[in-house]
């Protein structure tokens, strides 16, 4: 069996103690299927055209011992070379929000007549990340549709409460409330051409928003994230909090629907939100392709390999494609 290259694409600049990434690269550089690990990170000037859409080549190192997150990000700052992704056998994006168009439009066209699979594939998740990629699994999802004018706004929400929720938003950013069809949503439509996720409001959300991380199709761990008192986003930054979570018979199925999907959009690493509706059903709400973290929070919720695990599905998913 081949050993195989691997070039990680990240930004420390964000990074914090948190940051998946670390024990992800880790586990990643000390298995055997592995022949060499190369970090390379937007947070660094010199590659600023590279992840603009414009160079072909990067700057970055190679992970010889266990890396570790630093405040400072100086465990980026040494033994940078140049480097071309099509000299890899995988390129593993481990990105934040937000990465611009010319970024995947550039990296699919440099490597598309290349050895290297990218993970996950920029276009899959350009197609999975849109809000929209919801529409198409309106058996899983609360009601649903997408709105482009406040009198669609408010033909939904005359049915009963809805959020609204950018396409393009992630980390719960731009979502807004609309109990009523009388609401004015007038400020959401500046121009033409804007467009929402109206999904119906679950009275239940209070009972938190569920997270299944999935990889190559394999379901790894579930986190709960509840909101604080009085809130309905659930949202770990403002106040929420995580605890470790089972998967329901029912969102097992869910993600054994979705994953035929995600893995011919060359998704392989995928968060999987849910929530429950009116009925006490966990339903599909959101799906998460950029980056997805919390691995090693969930090993250490639940005593289990996750990040062995991770890796291992990991090498599943490149062997079958390389």
């Amino acid at each position: 069996m081949k050993r195989l290259t691997f070039l990680v694409l990240t930004d420390h600049s964000g990074h914090s103690d948190q940051n998946s990434l670390y024990a992800l690269v880790n586990t990643l550089a000390d298995d055997p299927r592995c022949a060499r690990v190369d970090l390379a990170s937007r947070g660094h000037a010199v590659n600023r055209d590279f992840f603009a859409g414009g160079g072909a080549r990067v700057h970055g190192f190679t992970v010889k011992q266990s890396l570790r997150y630093l405040p400072d990000g100086s465990g980026f700052q040494h033994g940078l070379s140049e480097l071309d992704p099509a000299d890899y056998d995988v390129v593993w994006l481990r990105l934040p929000h937000p990465v611009g168009e010319g970024f995947f439009n550039r990296l699919s066209e440099r490597l598309r007549d290349c050895a290297p699979l990218v993970v996950n594939d920029p276009e899959g998740i350009r197609a999975t990340s849109t809000k929209a990629f919801l529409t198409n699994f309106p058996d899983l999802t609360p009601p649903t549709r997408l709105v482009a004018t406040p009198g669609e706004v408010a033909a939904f929400a005359g049915e009963f409460p809805i959020v609204l929720k950018p396409l393009r938003a992630y980390g719960g950013h731009g979502i807004v409330r609309v109990d009523h069809p009388e609401q004015d949503v007038e400020e959401l439509f500046p121009t033409g051409g804007t467009a929402y996720l109206a999904m119906k409001f679950l009275k239940n959300v209070s009972e938190g928003d569920k997270r299944i991380l999935v990889v190559n199709g394999r379901i790894l761990a579930a986190s709960l994230r509840i909101p604080p008192p009085g809130e309905w986003l659930c949202n770990v930054a403002q106040g929420g909090r995580s605890v470790a979570a089972e998967v329901t018979p029912r969102e097992q199925a869910m993600v054994d629907a979705l994953t035929p999907h995600l893995l011919d959009h060359g998704i392989c690493f995928a968060g999987i939100d849910t929530l429950v509706n009116d009925f006490g059903e966990r339903v599909l709400s959101e799906i998460n392709t950029l980056s997805i973290g919390g691995f090693p929070q969930a090993e250490a919720q639940t005593g289990r390999p996750i990040l062995r695990q991770a890796i291992d599905e990991l090498f599943s998913y490149c062997y079958d494609r390389c």
